[in-house]
């Protein structure tokens, strides 16, 4: 089903009527001349700093946004050290992130042990409007390689983003919409980079021109190409090893001994994940007319991707009997992969509205086309076509009031369906409509803030003649103490309300890329929570610090789980209701341990630790470990050394139908050096991850047990900045 009439023009009238920019993710009014020139040089995007080169992340109308208690910001230096295909992996090693790791080709942020629908993943204030959210076997529609910075937003970040943020947002902020004029006749961005591991060969290029005094022109690209990913030691855990091998000796008793062989030789398989090859490229192109503090942007873009979807090995795909394979094909070895391809379409329009009572208006509308193919060898088994449109307007108070803030409609549109014989999910639609606001009251220093809001959804699904409306209100209170500008401790209380998503409502069916047969239910409440979080963060002494300790107790907390049934072959997975607990602690501390002229030595640590149960007293299902990261890095003009210690711990608190994971610890090294005397224009880092070859597993992935992380790591990458 295509967009209405009605749905295009609601979508417009939100577009063209009040005009806002991502709450979180903007930069406050432009600075004074003297702020202004601490600006980074090749900033063309936005990008806001201040004097000692931190930089700026605030939603409109507010100076500090504490109901975002933990915020982590990776600009292009940090992106280009942890540089990645997928980007869970690239925030990986923040406090209170991990990744699903599905493969090498899909791996989404996990924050806070949420991930799939209490996460969401944005481009500049909007959803990427892909499927990743749906199933950890689909990939993010982003490309780290050109973002301009990524935005880690956690605590009662739902109020600016919408109820599927319930455990945070990553926003991401690329090059598509030029903000700025660039102060050179062009302006041309690139990195190259390679690694052993994937035997990566990748490459990103932009470039930024302006075309008289009042327009600029953005384009560009990038090229990603891995082969099998090779890992340190066995591809199978030690729990499916056993049963592999129990297996394979109950073949050879019946007399199957090749059955047997090919289970012994999968079970022993080591070095190296069958079918984890990727390839991606992206195009983009954009054009903005700038007139003073005005910004008016539009831009296309193209994502597209082919990766293989790893197979539990000692398994086969069961759809068919068995001795119906094709005579040559051995039963057991059909090859899943996954085409992706998405259209996209941005509108930006940022208004200077003067000395009024509202300071700045924007506007944010996106497009999306996106189609999503799982081949089976080379048939095709489903075919995923959704069609989106979001748009999301906001007006930002000046600060000539007793309070500051922001007001703002977000509105999206989402057609979902699912072709072929494997389909799990119904055809449907969602229908969202949202109004929020945020208040900060107070000049310090104790400040109250204050954000509320009301989303009406409807999910529908014709082919199954249900139709389900949820009407959701949201709400937090925060209140800050701010001793000077080096210190700030607070306490926020939230309470949040999500609608069940269409794949939580309407699956029903194999789903061959998880293997999995995934059954939702239609009747699925509103899920709730309450939250409290406790937070602190500034500077004392030398050192910098953040952390943070927060709970959330869940109403009708929905998840997926196995009930140790088959269908088709295949374990039965069931979305259930039932009521949660959520603890979790995060912090980092950085402090010098050494400094003479310009040289620095940084102690770097970094830590997080979440339990979350159910009702009954059973683990949630996928709850990242306990984990650790220690580092000291030496700083100078020229280059940067770093080696770290980044530890996991075990996790043997799991549900009924899943496996346990042993602890485990990388040590990673790097460099990065800046040649040129400008030290600015062109960075090289190289470095070896996991440098001990370790075999690791995430237990936040659906398939820790067969899809490790990578071993020994050899990599390096340059980037351009002229």
């Amino acid at each position: 089903m295509k967009p209405t009439t009605s749905h295009l023009a609601l979508a417009t009238a939100l577009s063209l009527g009040l005009i806002t920019t991502p709450a979180a993710a903007q930069a406050q009014a432009e600075p004074d001349s003297d702020q202004a020139e601490e600006r980074l040089a090749d900033d063309l995007h936005n990008r806001q700093v201040d004097a000692e080169g931190n930089i700026i992340v605030s939603a409109a109308g507010l100076e500090q946004l504490d109901v975002l208690a933990g915020t982590s910001v990776l600009d292009i230096e940090d992106i280009q050290k942890n540089l990645n295909g997928q980007i869970g992996e690239v925030l990986a090693k923040l406090p209170g992130v991990s990744a699903t790791s599905f493969s090498p080709g899909a791996s989404r942020p996990v924050l806070r042990g949420f991930q799939g629908e209490r996460v969401r993943i944005l481009v500049d204030g909007l959803g990427t409007a892909d499927v990743s959210n749906t199933s950890a076997d689909h990939a993010t529609t982003i490309e780290p390689l050109t973002t301009e910075r990524i935005e880690v937003l956690r605590g009662p970040a739902v109020l600016l983003f919408g109820s599927q943020a319930i455990g945070g947002a990553v926003n991401v902020i690329d090059k598509r919409i030029p903000r700025r004029m660039p102060d050179e006749a062009l302006h041309f961005d690139a990195i190259v980079a390679a690694d052993t591991a994937s035997d990566l060969r990748n490459l990103g290029a932009s470039l930024d021109l302006p075309l008289g005094n009042s327009f600029v022109f953005h384009v560009d690209g990038s090229y990603r190409n891995t082969n099998d990913l090779e890992i340190g030691g066995f591809q199978i855990a030690p729990e499916l090893r056993a049963e592999i091998l129990e297996l394979a000796d109950e073949e050879e008793a019946e007399g199957e001994v090749e059955e047997a062989a090919e289970l012994r030789e999968a079970a022993e398989a080591r070095g190296v994940i069958p079918n984890s090859a990727t390839e991606t490229w992206t195009a983009n192109a954009g054009l903005s007319f700038i007139s003073g503090n005005n910004v008016f942007g539009a831009s296309i873009g193209f994502y597209d991707t082919d990766y293989g979807v790893p197979g539990r090995p000692g398994t086969e795909h069961a759809h068919g009997e068995e001795g119906e394979e094709e005579e040559g094909e051995e039963e057991g070895e059909e090859i899943v992969t996954i085409g992706l391809e998405q259209f996209r379409a941005d509108f930006l329009a940022d208004l200077d509205l003067g000395d009024g009572f509202f300071e700045r208006l924007k506007i944010r509308f996106g497009y999306s086309d996106y189609t999503h193919t799982e081949f089976e060898g080379d048939e095709v088994g489903t075919v995923f076509d959704v069609e989106s449109l979001e748009a999301r307007v906001e007006l930002s108070q000046s600060e000539t009031g007793p309070s500051r803030g922001s007001i703002g409609l977000q509105y999206t549109y989402r057609d979902f369906q699912a072709i072929g014989e494997e389909a799990f999910v119904a055809p449907n639609i969602t229908d969202q409509f949202a109004l929020f606001a945020l208040q900060e009251f107070g000049p310090g220093p104790i400040q109250l803030e204050a954000a509320g809001r009301v989303e009406f959804t409807d999910v529908s699904s014709q082919e199954l003649g249900v139709s389900r409306d949820f009407t959701n209100f949201s709400g937090a209170l925060g209140l800050v103490y701010e001793a000077d500008d080096a210190f700030r401790a607070g306490v926020n209380v939230s309470r949040v309300e999500r609608a069940p998503a269409a794949e939580e409502l309407f699956a029903n069916g194999p789903h061959i890329a998880t293997q999995q047969f995934e059954i939702g239910d239609t009747t699925l409440a509103t899920e709730s929570a309450w939250g409290v979080e406790a937070f602190a963060r500034g500077q004392v002494g030398p050192a910098t610090f953040s952390l943070a300790v927060y709970n959330q107790w869940f109403d009708d907390y929905i998840f997926l789980s196995g009930n140790g049934e088959e269908e088709d072959g295949l374990p039965v997975f069931v979305f259930l209701q039932d009521d949660a607990d959520y603890f979790g602690i995060e912090g980092e501390v950085q402090f010098p341990l050494f400094k003479n002229g310009g040289m620095e030595l940084l102690a770097d640590l970094r830590g997080s630790y979440i339990q979350a149960e159910l009702d009954d007293g059973t683990a949630v299902p996928r709850i990242p470990p306990i984990e650790l990261l220690g580092a000291l890095e030496l700083q100078t003009d020229a280059f940067d050394a770093r080696a770290e210690v980044q530890w996991f711990g075990e996790q043997d608190e799991v549900d009924a139908f899943e496996t346990e994971t042993d602890a485990f610890a990388f040590v990673n090294l790097s460099v990065a050096w800046r040649p040129l005397p400008s030290r600015e224009n062109v960075t090289l880092v190289v470095g070896v991850d996991n440098l001990f070859d370790v075999v690791g597993r995430r237990h936040a992935s659906f398939t820790k047990d067969f899809v490790p992380l990578a071993g020994r790591n050899l990599k390096a990458n340059v980037r351009f900045s002229f």
